[in-house]
């Protein structure tokens, strides 16, 4: 290849060997100083004059490689883009940016800029494929079958479009009917989907430090059920202290939800003395409710 020459004012001065590339490279499109930098409109306006160029250079020059690569940060914003919708896992985001470059100069190799396609539709789906392929082969907790992984996200495609057919959860035989397997095989699909994420059972549940991945389901729940026997239990003893008339009165108005004229007309009391009798129950209960337990003479609790 002859050395590229420039001309000054004193005549014609060979270029640096990287600038010669590049002048032969560029053929007279406009050199990009810092191509990642490029604006995404300039970026597309550049990538087609670039694949033009690109499809004219013999594979393997230093000057293939450098429209090359030029290509690729021109449409770096693009990766970044697509890494968005995985902002959520626990992969670092640049170790993201990088897999979804793999697909990026997968798409720059196969493209055909004589099909008039647009360079970012076309790339896309191989940028977020590469991602996907990435998150399938290495984010299992548990090491499973390649089969295995594949056959997980059949089974999960076939929930969104049975439940919409069916209108109901699909059974284990609805979901082998649809994917042309054995009761036994989705049997192993659903068990792999097991291994697909792990959790600490030191992990915090519902903190604010919790992360955003984790799943609402916990290894045990509140009962809310305990709670209540245990006000009942601790009633017991306060009410066994009431005389008859108090109790029928509770029964009446807790029991049988009367009003206080009613439980008064039953009783033969104005709806007043009613009130000041439920008042000071009330009271007796709580306060015995919130006193500490008496000593007993050994010490424990009474």
């Amino acid at each position: 290849m002859a050395t590229a020459r420039r001309h000054t004012a004193t005549g014609p001065d060979p270029l640096p060997d990287g600038a010669a590339v590049r002048h032969e490279a560029l053929h007279g499109l406009p050199d990009i100083a810092r191509p990642a930098t490029v604006s995404t409109d300039d970026a597309r306006r550049l990538s087609v004059a670039l694949f033009v160029r690109l499809a004219e250079l013999e594979e393997g020059t230093p000057e293939h490689a450098y429209v090359r690569n030029t290509l690729i940060e021109l449409n770096i914003s693009l990766v970044r883009f697509a890494a968005r919708r995985f902002r959520n896992r626990a992969e670092p985001a640049e170790d993201i940016v990088q897999i979804g470059t793999i697909g990026l100069i997968k798409a720059i190799d196969r493209f055909d800029p004589e099909r008039g396609t647009d360079f970012s539709a076309f790339a896309l789906p191989t940028v977020i494929g590469e991602m996907k392929r990435y998150f399938r082969d290495t984010s299992w907790a548990v090491r499973v079958p390649r089969r295995l992984q594949e056959l997980r996200i059949d089974v999960a495609k076939a929930v969104d479009t049975l439940e919409q057919q069916l209108g109901h959860r699909p059974s284990r035989a609805e979901f082998a009917d649809h994917l042309h397997l054995s009761e036994e095989g989705v049997a192993e699909g659903e068990l792999a989907s097991n291994g697909y994420v792990a959790r600490s059972l030191d992990a915090p549940c519902g903190d604010a430090g919790a992360d955003p991945g984790a799943g609402s389901r916990h290894l045990a729940t509140a009962e809310p059920s305990y709670e209540l026997i245990e006000y009942l239990e601790s009633l017991k003893p306060l009410l066994a202290r009431l005389d008859a008339r108090d109790r029928t009165i509770l029964s009446l108005r807790f029991g049988e939800d009367l009003t206080q004229a009613q439980i008064g007309a039953r009783l033969g009391l104005s709806q007043m003395h009613v009130s000041r009798l439920l008042t000071r129950i009330l009271h007796e209960l709580r306060d015995g409710l919130l006193a500490e337990p008496a000593a007993t003479e050994d010490g424990t609790d009474g």
